[in-house]
């Protein structure tokens, strides 16, 4: 049987280490499907839900793109602003249907979510497997 994968990132959503990822899970599994999460972050500074839900949905359009154009097949959603709840909400919504998490965070030390432990998080609320793809600091766009 196929596994399938839910796919938490933000800013990090089309860097080249998360497509090998998503390439090398296809590779070993041509059948695995992808699911990704892009949570509704607050910027700083002055901001509405209605502009983070934008900016989320934009950053999810071109990872969709992207994703494509690489040939990998995904579908995917905004979520919550934070990210376990992001992710409780698909869990919840689809039990029983996902098989591991896949995170990809900047790296340490420019990391909100590593400073908030999301990979210890995800794994406690969750109870799946969750593997921790980090972005190269030098190919990260703001």
């Amino acid at each position: 049987m196929s596994h399938r994968y839910l796919v938490i990132a933000n800013r990090t959503l089309c860097e080249q280490h998360l497509l090998d990822e998503l390439h090398r899970r296809r590779a070993a599994d041509p059948g695995c499907r992808f699911h990704l999460v892009v949570p509704a972050s607050h910027p700083s500074g002055a901001f509405t839900d209605g502009e983070c839900e934008a900016m989320a949905a934009d950053r999810l359009a071109d990872a969709l793109d992207t994703l494509a154009a690489a040939g990998i097949a995904v579908t995917g959603e905004v979520g919550d602003a934070n990210p376990v709840y992001a992710v409780g909400d698909v869990i919840l919504r689809e039990l029983g249907r996902f098989d591991e998490i896949i995170l990809s965070t900047l790296p340490v030390g420019i990391s909100r979510w590593l400073a908030e432990n999301m990979v210890r998080r995800l794994k406690r609320s969750t109870g799946l497997p969750v593997t921790h793809v980090i972005a190269e600091v030098a190919s990260v766009r703001s």
